[in-house]
């Protein structure tokens, strides 16, 4: 089998890994002058490859509209938390799980990772073309692909492929999300790629930011709509950050009017804090606490606003500062071992399918995983 991975991310190098291992001759092709930059980029806060919680917990952190039922459970059943650890082992990297269950490099490193795996890519006969941009797909198979090389135009035949572009978050890096007009030409139905796992904007008043702005709020518990999360908040000059948020992105987008409600307190019911009297908040919490509060209001709706401090937003970040992104290829155009329908022999992996899950070590683990099913097929597919 000739097989030609397109994208060098973590789920196009995983792709190019298996198939390799399953017997193929797999050439990858990226549009930068190396590959594993967004690898890079995510090494910068130490690697966070997986996350080591209960495995029917880690499984529904991953959503998406029409995903399948089950597809999660499956496909990382195949691909475990635990199995990414002995992979990452097998190159000399020794792990570690924080008390949060987030799981990285002993050296919290990603280079030393990335320059491994590429040696050992290369030992199993992995081909890398970089400065190639795929411009086109002639279907097959076999498949006729066409890139961009400097000023010259190429192509290469191959009887299976693995698109795996990226989203459209970290530009710099090349997933850029220029592919999505290639498959919508290609009649493949691809949803907008939109930011997630970002922070939101509302204007804060110069008060106000003069005491928040770069604090962190802790111990929180937020609300959008019907979903929760737990967890800390930063305060920054256009809005808010942090984890806690990210995990309520998808509510916000669906919301007409995005907003969240902080509680300040979740360990207290409102009765106890209007009995108290007084409580400790931070600085900036007492500032977002107070911002639109009247100045009289009472102790009964203070302690009423600080279990439910409603902030309203204009909208998310751009898509270019996002951590991630969510939308891509429809789940509906893809068939259980991630081959698109209309193109048989082609398969897709990472955050190009419309998936997406909070940080934490899912984002990563989702991309190995989905990287490890498409390059197995794709070493499987046949005429």
């Amino acid at each position: 089998m000739k097989i030609a991975i397109i994208g060098g991310g973590p789920a196009g190098l995983r792709a190019a890994e298996v198939a390799a291992d399953g017997g193929a001759a797999v050439t990858l092709f990226d549009a930068k002058p190396s590959v594993g930059r967004k690898l890079l980029v995510a090494g910068r806060g130490g690697l966070n490859l997986t996350h080591g919680e209960d495995f029917s917990r880690f499984v529904t952190r991953y959503t998406g509209p029409g995903q399948p039922e089950g597809f999660w459970e499956n496909l990382l059943a195949g691909f475990t938390p635990g199995d990414l650890r002995e992979w990452a082992a097998g190159l000399g990297i020794e792990t570690f799980e924080q008390r949060t269950g987030r799981v990285y490099p002993r050296e919290m490193k990603a280079a030393p990772l990335l320059r491994r795996w590429v040696e050992r890519l290369r030992g199993h006969g992995v081909n890398f073309e970089t400065h190639h941009r795929w411009t086109g797909l002639q279907p097959g198979p076999p498949h006729v692909l066409e890139f961009s090389f400097y000023e010259e135009r190429r192509t290469f035949t191959a009887d299976a492929v693995v698109l795996a572009l990226g989203g459209a978050s970290w530009p710099v890096t090349g997933s850029d999300g220029r592919w999505t007009s290639i498959l919508s030409g290609l009649g493949i139905g691809v949803n907008p790629l939109v930011p997630a796992n970002c922070g939101w904007e509302t204007p804060w008043p110069a008060e106000l930011l003069a005491v928040a702005e770069g604090r962190p709020l802790k111990n929180l518990v937020i609300r959008a709509g019907d979903h929760e999360a737990a967890g800390e908040l930063m305060v920054t000059a256009y809005g808010l950050e942090g984890g806690a948020l990210y995990q309520l992105g998808a509510a916000l987008r669906a919301m007409a009017e995005p907003r969240i409600r902080i509680d300040f307190k979740p360990t207290f019911r409102a009765e106890e804090l209007e009995r108290k009297g007084s409580w400790k908040l931070s600085p900036a919490a007492e500032a977002i606490l107070r911002h639109g509060a009247p100045s009289n209001i009472s102790p009964h709706d203070l302690a009423a606003r600080a279990k439910a401090c409603p902030v309203a937003f204009t909208g998310p970040r751009p898509i270019d500062e996002a951590i991630s992104s969510a939308g891509g290829v429809r789940w509906d155009e893809i068939d259980a071992n991630l081959m698109l329908r209309k193109l048989p022999g082609v398969f897709v992996a990472g955050e190009m399918i419309d998936w997406e899950a909070p940080t934490g070590g899912y984002l990563m683990q989702g991309c190995f995983a989905t990287g490890t099913l498409a390059g197995n097929q794709a070493a499987l597919f046949g005429p």
